[in-house]
């Protein structure tokens, strides 16, 4: 039995119908940060009272734009434990970004996503969260880009935080035109394309399949505007032998593995043959180099980062260790200390967003100052063990 169609509105361009296998699937292309988007979203749910609503969520985002009190339930020792501090940090930079441009349209992000929850709900109308894991696609939008794509991707996202652009409504509604999306993603693929696949083409496979299995044969899906071409080109393809690998976090490399413990291993056998070829005294000073190399600078980074005098100290003893282990950075272990030590309050987890945008809120934010830990400490560290480790090789050619 084919679907119902819709009846005809006078809907703008970010509206779009396609039928497919039976069903009739109404799209709605939003802008996250868009008061009419918001209004719209509301209007074509209220109008067609479809079977059911498809929204561009997963259950952590919904459950952050839903729940007030998300920051009073999340454990940094677990994220830390668990060595999600810099996906933490990826997160709340492009959440504040958003928050910002919002704010000069009066409007939070993600409301329009939220309005069609909330409209669904109160129509008794089922609902249905068709995006992929956010944590998923970090983690393979991650390990799919190349490590100088990566310090490029990072400044990219710490340049956004001081970015003054103005908008408005009129200037958003440009951005959700058709050519000035695909020239957009375009942009995206040209530079980083391996990141591009994960963050947009890989969601639109997998929200449109999401769609297709969602009961009813009258549908609404909002979504945001620039996966809208994307997902229509998605609908008619059958890309649901796809799901569990675009699903599933790629283990990292074995090359990556292999140098994790290879640069450990030298610096040990260096340590080793410097003790058989010239004695014990120069083994002492060699090993007492290379803990002052490490621990110098781990201990500085945490310094420059106004760390609590604990985790200054632990910099400086545990660099020299984690240096010669791949399986835990000094960063966490100076991250986690700073969390024991200066724990944030619920404010200063809300404020956040605010302060990103500003140099001096990095170092009075007790959440952003542990990011700071995290990354001064990863730097010193990293730095300590080349300095070191060119003094134990210069000591063997001797």
């Amino acid at each position: 039995m084919s679907a119902a169609p819709f009846p005809k509105h006078d809907y703008p361009e970010d509206v779009a119908v396609i039928h497919h296998e039976g069903k009739s699937i109404l799209l709605v292309g939003t802008a996250h940060i868009s008061r009419r988007s918001s209004d719209l979203v509301q209007q074509v749910i209220e109008q067609e009272l479809p079977d059911a609503v498809c929204i561009e969520l997963d259950e952590k985002r919904y459950a952050a734009l839903s729940k007030r009190n998300t920051w009073e339930n999340l454990d940094l020792k677990q994220v830390i434990k668990t060595r999600q501090l810099a996906t933490l940090m990826v997160n709340l930079i492009l959440a504040a970004y958003q928050k910002k441009l919002g704010g000069q349209l009066g409007i939070l992000p993600g409301t329009e996503l939220l309005t069609a929850a909330q409209t669904a709900e109160g129509l008794n109308i089922p609902m249905a969260l068709c995006d992929r894991d956010v944590r998923v696609t970090l983690r393979r939008a991650w390990r799919a880009t190349s490590f100088w794509k990566k310090g490029y991707l990072l400044a990219t996202l710490m340049a956004s935080l001081f970015d003054r652009t103005e908008l408005d409504e009129e200037k958003l509604a440009q951005m959700r035109s058709k050519d000035v999306l695909s020239e957009l993603i375009n942009e995206l693929g040209a530079a980083l394309p391996q990141t591009k696949t994960v963050l947009i083409d890989e969601r639109d496979i997998y929200m449109a399949e999401q769609i297709k299995q969602t009961p009813g044969t009258r549908l609404v899906a909002v979504i945001g505007a620039g996966h809208m071409e994307g997902i229509k080109q998605a609908l008619a393809v059958d890309n649901s032998h796809r799901l569990a690998e675009i699903t599933t976090v790629m283990p990292g490399s074995n090359l990556g593995k292999i140098l994790g413990w290879t640069i450990p291993s030298l610096i040990l056998l260096a340590l080793l043959i410097i003790g058989f070829r010239h004695g014990l005294g120069e083994l002492t000073a060699n090993a007492l180099y290379w803990i002052l190399a490490n621990g110098i600078p781990t201990a500085v980074g945490a310094m420059l980062a106004l760390a609590h005098p604990a985790t200054i100290a632990s910099a400086f003893a545990a660099s020299p260790v984690t240096s010669l282990t791949p399986l835990i950075g000094a960063g966490y272990v100076c991250a986690f200390i700073q969390v024991m030590a200066r724990p944030p309050v619920v404010k200063e987890f809300e404020q956040a967003g605010a302060d990103i945008g500003s140099i001096r809120g990095w170092w009075h934010n007790k959440l952003l100052r542990i990011f700071l830990v995290f990354l001064f400490t990863t730097m010193g560290s990293a730095l300590g063990t080349w300095v070191g480790g060119y003094k134990l090789f210069s000591t063997l050619t001797q």
